[in-house]
């Protein structure tokens, strides 16, 4: 497998861009907050838990971790005889999921280290539980499950687009979420936590991105042929093997994870539709051929008025493409941050405009409906052919969206 190196200028770094919060709104220890500095005496005390947004499809969400070895690619930074070694996550619509227990939003080992990481421990204990119901039998139907891959941003983590990916997987989509090994926080079946590696020699550029997304096209291929693909063969839920449909796959991702998602599907043709959360295209070489299928893009920041590599990256567009923008949207509006961090605005009494410093001035329900909503309307037209309409101009259910022409 041949990929194209790519690489940006500019840190935008998941872990700068929490971090940052701290110097929006100044945090305290949970241990010294009764309630909420916000709120009156009288106001409820600290949550048991941050929450995500409930997904609206109409079926039950079921979840597995998959450890997997891409014994093509050497792993240089492990030592002789190792490979590149990823953790990928399936979400699917699930049956009787009631005896199975809901997964973290992070493994406990890497939630440890990713907020310790951007000053966030105290929040520990208050992190978020999915709706995924760990090893819940899939739901099966007359048709095979339309894939989509997803790749998470620099310094990020896999499940720091968990709304996104819940969304998809109730309406009846295999989501799979992919651990860019070097550049992420995540935690292996043996124990082992990882955290981003600051070496310019680590396999962190989007183009080795792509090479994982590529490689998880290939164990998504093996699942739908019967065979599993997890290194050490753990049992995989009841009904998975063989219920995917590699003739539907498609992908997304944030920032780095959307121009890797770029580079994929300019790579490889099995990518039937491209989706990409306000990702930087600087690619290095430039794009040396054009993309006919659909491809869809979610600016922010890095957008096409702005960005000279997003303005070009998009004459290479041939096929259905599509570029809108959530007016007062930031970097991070794309993603959990806008249903987690007014929560923890509370939990710290930060100010409207120190929350507003963090996540931009787009109404954070609006922005989780819009991140409910969009991506499920292009994978619907472009994996499943269902022909919606809010794809087709600008919609009165969602104001802050712009068409960009």
């Amino acid at each position: 497998m041949t990929t194209t190196s790519f690489i940006t200028q500019r840190s935008m770094t998941r872990r700068r861009i929490v971090g940052a919060a701290l110097a929006a709104g100044a945090a305290v220890p949970l241990a010294a907050i009764g309630s909420p500095a916000w709120a009156g005496p009288s106001a409820a005390p600290v949550p048991e838990r941050l929450t995500l947004p409930v997904p609206t499809g109409p079926y039950p969400v079921g979840t597995v971790q998959l450890h997997l070895v891409d014994r093509s690619r050497p792993d240089d930074i492990a030592g002789p005889g190792h490979f590149r070694e990823l953790m990928a996550t399936v979400w699917y619509p699930a049956r009787n999921v009631e005896r199975y227990p809901v997964a973290p939003w992070m493994p406990a080992g890497a939630l440890q280290a990713f907020l310790a990481d951007v000053g966030f421990s105290d929040l520990v204990p208050l992190a978020p539980l999915t709706v995924g119901h760990v090893g819940a039998p899939v739901r099966r139907s007359s048709r095979r499950l339309p894939v989509v891959v997803f790749s998470h941003g620099a310094h990020s983590h896999q499940g720091d687009h968990t709304l996104m990916v819940q969304e998809l997987a109730s309406h009846g989509y295999a989501a799979v979420t992919v651990a860019h090994q070097y550049d992420t926080y995540t935690e292996f079946p043996d124990g082992r936590v990882a955290v981003p590696l600051d070496d310019r020699k680590a396999p962190t550029l989007p183009g080795d991105f792509a090479a994982d997304l590529r490689f998880v096209l290939d164990c998504v291929e093996q699942l739908a042929a019967g065979c599993n693909p997890d290194i050490a063969q753990r049992e995989l839920p009841t009904g998975l093997l063989g219920s995917l449909d590699p003739r539907r796959m498609g992908a997304f991702g944030w920032s780095k994870g959307g121009t890797a998602t770029a580079c994929a599907t300019l790579a490889d043709e099995r990518i039937r539709a491209g989706l990409s959360l306000d990702g930087p295209m600087q690619m290095n070489p430039p794009l040396a051929g054009d993309l006919d299928r659909p491809f869809m893009m979610m600016s922010a920041e890095f957008t096409r008025a702005t960005d000279p590599e997003a303005a070009a990256f998009w004459t290479h567009l041939r096929g259905w493409r599509l570029n809108i923008q959530a007016q007062g949207a930031v970097h991070i509006s794309y993603g959990d941050n806008e249903a987690l961090f007014p929560q923890v605005a509370k939990l710290f009494g930060w100010s409207k405009q120190q929350l507003q410093d963090v996540i931009g001035t787009l109404d954070p329900d609006q922005a989780v409906k819009i991140q409910q909503a969009y991506p499920l309307a292009f994978f619907d037209a472009h994996l499943r052919h269902r022909q919606g309409h809010l794809l087709d101009g600008p919609s009165p259910a969602f104001p802050a969206v712009t068409f960009l022409p």
